[in-house]
């Protein structure tokens, strides 16, 4: 007879068992209450250090979703519109420029805007360097590198120091013109400082994080949690196996001297913390009776926000059949994603291979997380849906 949980351990293992990733854990919420959580494989593979629900794990751009919640929350208490200009709070935005490939950088059309921020039609580039990326991609590489080599010199740049920065390379397009994954999310932090005069970790903190009871979840690593802090990995092409992985990405530090908290990927939390901001927004932003975010402005986040036009660029495998609103993808298509989801439902992933989403249709929210660099097995993932759709129904008897 089908087994739910034998599947979904068996996809993971399998994943453990190939050397494709050195660990991952499994959460599914529904109804309100935990379904099922697993994990296998390790935290830390040279410690031997097991994955639990307590595990520290890079976030990167899982980041995201939470700094879209702290944006709109700013928004339904009247302290933010989405169509100010980001240099009403951040002047270094003001006289932009637009890469032109025939010679001197264009001027900007019109001022890039929140809205513009939250949907990542900005034209802000990340750092890119390979064949065919964006050459103000490439310019923001150059940038990183030198921001990075500071860092590791001692410097300690603030979050608005480094974003004063991003705004002098030129916009890889104008503004509202097109989907592209950038900086956006890094800038919406810096807005939210200036717009409540905090640094952005402890806004985070005293508005999301403490009422949600989010106790591991921050821009740094306590001391006394490090032994809790998953290992990063990356796999090395030559040896065809996962090696650890130290270097800095996009200027993350966990140190408790950090200064650069990154709105696009610079938190870390457990499988728990994660699952309590999840569940926030499935419950129509509240938690354990504890309101957050009003139930409009959920509905806000979780709709697809691009036209036709902006979407060319938002064809990675994993965004198949899937439009992007407030720093989250939204299913549309089952066929075109290839999954039996159901549409509206919602989230992000990072970097390192976390995952979530969050199905209002369904009462559902599933999470998966791994840290390995650059990967997100889309099959296992694919999989890891289908197997967990499959079995709702059971579940709930």
């Amino acid at each position: 007879m089908y087994n739910y949980q034998q599947a979904i351990d068996q996809i993971m293992r399998q994943e453990v068992d190939t050397g494709q990733i050195a660990g991952a854990g499994y959460m599914l919420l529904q109804g309100g209450r935990e379904r099922y959580f697993s994990a296998c494989g390790y935290a830390d593979r040279e410690r031997k250090t097991p994955i639990g629900r307590d595990t520290i794990f890079r976030l990167f751009s899982m980041t995201k979703p939470i700094t879209a919640a702290a944006v709109m929350l700013l928004v339904e208490r009247g302290q933010l519109d989405l169509r100010d200009t980001v240099s009403r709070y951040l002047p270094c935005f003001r006289n932009q420029t637009v890469w032109n490939p025939g010679g001197e950088p264009l001027p900007a059309k019109r001022e890039t805007t929140i809205y513009d921020l939250l949907n990542m039609t900005s034209g802000i580039p990340y750092p890119e360097n390979w064949e065919g990326c964006s050459p103000s991609g490439l310019l923001m590489d150059d940038l990183f590198r030198e921001l990075k080599s500071a860092q590791a010199e001692g410097q300690r740049l603030t979050t608005r120091e480094w974003i004063h920065r991003i705004a002098e390379v030129p916009l890889a397009f104008q503004p509202g013109e097109r989907w592209m994954y950038g900086l956006s999310a890094d800038v919406l932090g810096a807005v939210a400082e200036v717009v409540t005069g905090k640094r952005y970790g402890t806004f985070l903190r005293e508005e999301i994080f403490l009422p949600l009871g989010m106790e591991d979840t921050g821009f740094y690593v306590h001391r006394d949690k490090r032994q809790r802090f998953a290992q990063n990995y990356a796999w090395n092409e030559e040896t065809n196996a996962l090696e650890v992985f130290e270097d800095c990405h996009l200027g993350e530090y966990y140190g408790e001297d950090v200064s650069f908290e990154s709105g696009g990927a610079g938190l870390v939390s457990t499988m728990e913390d994660y699952s309590h901001f999840a569940q926030m927004l499935l419950q129509g932003g509240i938690y354990n009776g504890i309101r957050i975010l009003g139930e409009k402005t959920v509905e806000f986040m979780r709709q697809d926000r691009l036209s036709p036009s902006q979407k060319g660029a938002l064809n990675w495998d994993s965004n198949l059949g899937c439009g992007y609103g407030c720093l989250m993808r939204v299913l549309t298509d089952q066929g075109a994603a290839g999954t039996i989801g159901s549409p509206g439902e919602y989230g992000w992933d990072g970097w390192t291979g976390n995952y979530v989403t969050i199905d209002p249709a369904d009462d559902m929210v599933m999470l998966y997380f791994i840290q390995r660099c650059g990967y997100s097995s889309s099959s296992a993932l694919r999989r890891l849906r289908n197997a967990t759709y499959g079995a709702l129904e059971r579940l709930e008897v």
